[in-house]
C-alpha cells in the first residue's frame, strides 16, 4: 500500500494531521539550522571576550560586537555597550539580555506543543469516526456472513491508520522537542557562566577604578530572572561602636 492509498483510507482526520505534520517538519528544520549555527561557536566567542575583558574593556566591547549574529555575542556586547555602567547596572544589562537570547532560543516550541497535544488526538477521533462508519453499514442480515466479518475486519484496519499517524507525528515531534529543550538548558548554563565570570572582572575594575577595596563575598551567577534586590542589613547585629556597661561588683 503506498501513501497516497494510506493517506485515503485513514479517513477524514488526515487532512489535519498532514497539516499538523508539515507544521512539525517545518518547525523542526528551522530549529537544526538554527542550533547548527551557534552551537560550535558559542564556547569560542565567550572565551575570547573574556579573555580580552582581562587586559582591555574596549577590545572585549568590540569583539563582542562582531559576534553580534550569536547569542552570545549579542548577551555579552549588552553590558559592554554602556558608558561606566555601576556594578548593578551591568548585572542588570546581563539578565535583561539573557532572558532575550533564551526567549528567542524558545521559538518554535508553541508549534511543537500543539503538535504533541493535537495529533494523538485527532488521530484517536479518526479511528473512532472510521469505526462508526464501518460498523454502521453491517446489516443485521449479514451478521453470520463471512462477508460481513471481512468487511468489518477491514474497516477497523483501515479506521486505526489514523491512529498510527497522529501517535508517529507526536512521537516525532516530541523527541525534537525535548532536544531542543536539552539545547537551551546548555546554552542558560553557558550564559551563567560567561556572565558570572564577565560580571566579576568589572566589579574587580570598577572597585580598582573608585578606589574601592573588592568586595569580599563572591558574585552571586547571573541567573535570568533572579531578582536585583540586594538584602538589607540585619538590623539585629550589635554595632561595634556601640558601649556597652559593665555594672560595679
Amino acid at each position: 500500500m503506498n501513501i497516497p492509498e494510506l493517506f485515503a483510507r485513514g479517513g477524514i482526520a488526515m487532512g489535519p494531521l498532514l497539516l499538523l505534520s508539515i507544521l512539525a517538519v517545518g518547525t523542526i528544520l528551522e530549529r537544526i539550522w538554527f542550533w547548527s549555527r551557534i552551537l560550535t561557536r558559542e564556547r569560542e566567542v565567550s572565551g575570547r571576550v573574556l579573555e580580552a575583558a582581562r587586559r582591555e574593556w574596549p577590545a572585549a566591547a568590540e569583539i563582542a560586537q562582531r559576534s553580534s549574529l550569536l547569542p552570545m555575542g549579542r548577551f555579552l556586547s549588552a553590558p559592554l555597550k554602556l558608558q561606566s555602567p555601576d556594578p548593578e547596572v551591568f548585572r542588570l544589562a546581563l539578565e535583561t539580555a539573557a532572558n532575550e537570547e533564551l526567549t528567542t532560543m524558545g521559538r518554535g516550541e508553541k508549534i511543537l506543543e500543539a503538535v504533541i497535544a493535537l495529533a494523538p488526538l485527532l488521530g484517536l477521533l479518526g479511528t473512532v469516526l472510521g469505526l462508526i462508519n464501518s460498523l454502521g453499514s453491517i446489516q443485521l442480515s449479514d451478521l453470520g456472513s463471512g462477508d460481513a466479518t471481512a468487511g468489518t475486519s477491514l474497516g477497523i484496519s483501515e479506521a486505526l491508520i489514523s491512529t498510527a499517524a497522529g501517535l508517529i507525528i507526536a512521537i516525532t515531534a516530541l523527541a525534537f522537542y525535548r532536544l531542543f529543550q536539552g539545547f537551551i538548558f546548555g546554552q542558560a548554563k553557558m550564559f551563567r557562566q560567561a556572565g558570572s565570570e564577565l560580571e566579576l572582572l568589572y566589579r574587580q575594575s570598577w572597585a580598582q577604578r573608585h578606589g574601592i577595596s573588592p568586595m569580599a563575598e563572591p558574585v552571586a551567577p547571573v541567573v535570568p530572572g533572579s531578582s536585583m534586590a540586594a538584602a538589607e542589613p540585619n538590623s539585629s547585629t550589635p554595632d561595634a561602636s556601640t558601649s556597652v556597661e559593665v555594672p560595679s561588683p
